[in-house]
């Protein structure tokens, strides 16, 4: 059943106090509203609470906010718990392959999402949070949405919990020793918080450039941390692009506030901009896969597409003698979802030879941390800094 809708909004509907209602359905995620939802409060049990989770049943939160933050815990426990089928047997001893324990892996996160985003709360039409104890979100809420409109609407409270980290991220900032200064990345723009590929970059040797004008592009900037370093770097122009309004505000605010908004322009593009430059740096996804939610595009692209785009054409906005420069984990080729040799013949396909590539191991916690079902990957990762010129 398709669920009535206002403008562009969907609308989620229960039954409270024998009143048929609805509000307008908020999800960054994309999931659809629920079909069916109850009115829940401390008097659930979490095992019941789990049990409509798991069947679909969302549970509208009327009681005490921070008691509806130890309930999305306590469904968290129940849903980390090893099934049944997961327990030592004939056919579970057989190895799977990398690419198939991946799968595993995405379907079992993306069903654990489903479960938790299954306990909802209120949200009024200026933000605010109709349960006793609830934080002041308004502002997180703003930063993330935009101004409220619409009328009161419902949220996950998973959804909820993230506008308020990112806000928290937002006005923190995470500190980047390549720019002097910090970065501040906005809800739904991917957070530079792998300094490696930042290292790669900050380190490189930089082509000789051939006019007096050294300009770079940055392709796909996000938070505009790599383009704040090459300008850190010395070159005199950097234009970065990205086609995602998030990521364009974010990077002007961050450029802006590190004093480098007249020595780089930020503008809105698929890949490329207009005209070519001695420097080209690309930052695309790592993982060829489907992403589940906007913030999941700095990380999985699906059948490489970004990759390929970029790579088609980098020769035709190259200056003579100029540099692309992409940078790239090879954790791909350890979970066999692109081997090397594709990625090869993607620079050769291209009229691209590779002229030379500086290597760093990844330091997040995931290398060590040997109960993720991907550590054998994850432990065995190299980033990468390709340098491609033309042949």
């Amino acid at each position: 059943m398709l669920s009535p809708s206002v403008g562009a909004h969907p609308l989620v509907c229960w039954t409270e106090d024998g009143e048929a209602r609805s509000a307008v359905w908020r999800s960054e995620s994309g999931a659809p509203a629920a079909s069916l939802v109850v009115i829940a409060d401390e008097h659930v049990t979490a095992d019941d609470a789990y049990g409509l989770a798991c069947q679909g049943t969302a549970l509208l939160w009327r009681g005490d906010f921070q008691n509806a933050r130890q309930m999305l815990l306590a469904l968290a426990r129940r849903a980390d718990r090893p099934s049944g089928k997961s327990k030592k047997s004939p056919a579970s001893s057989i190895s799977i392959s990398p690419a198939e324990a991946f799968h595993r892996h995405r379907q079992a996160q993306s069903q654990r999402a489903r479960t938790l985003g299954m306990l909802l709360v209120p949200l009024d039409e200026d933000y605010g949070i109709p349960l006793r104890r609830a934080p002041d979100v308004r502002q997180a809420c703003e930063e993330a949405y935009g101004p409220g409109e619409g009328g009161p609407s419902v949220t996950s409270l998973r959804s909820v919990l993230g506008v308020i980290g990112a806000h928290e991220w937002r006005t923190k900032g995470i500190e980047i020793v390549a720019i002097g200064g910090r970065i501040h990345p906005h809800y739904g723009v991917f957070a530079p918080i792998r300094r490696e590929y930042v290292d790669l970059v900050a380190t490189a040797p930089l082509p000789g450039f051939r006019s007096s004008s050294s300009l770079a592009f940055d392709i796909g900037t996000g938070t505009g941390v790599l383009a704040a370093v090459l300008a850190r770097r010395g070159l005199s122009r950097v234009v970065a692009t990205d086609r995602d309004s998030r990521a364009l505000a974010c990077a002007r605010e961050n450029l802006a506030r590190l004093g480098l908004a007249e020595q780089v322009e930020v503008v809105q593009a698929d890949l490329f901009p207009e005209g070519r430059a001695g420097l080209v740096v690309c930052n695309p996804p790592w993982v060829p896969a489907r992403p589940s939610s906007p913030i999941e595009r700095g990380i999985y692209d699906p059948e490489s597409r970004m990759l390929r785009d970029f790579l088609g054409g980098l020769t035709a906005h190259l200056e003579p003698g100029g540099e692309g420069w992409v940078v790239l984990s090879d954790l791909a080729e350890h979970l066999g979802l692109r081997p090397r040799s594709e990625l090869l013949a993607a620079f050769d396909a291209a009229g691209l030879k590779v002229v030379d590539r500086s290597d760093v191991r990844p330091k997040h916690p995931r290398v060590s941390d040997e109960t993720d079902p991907l550590h054998v990957a994850r432990a065995a990762e190299v980033t990468s800094l390709w340098r491609l010129a033309v042949r």
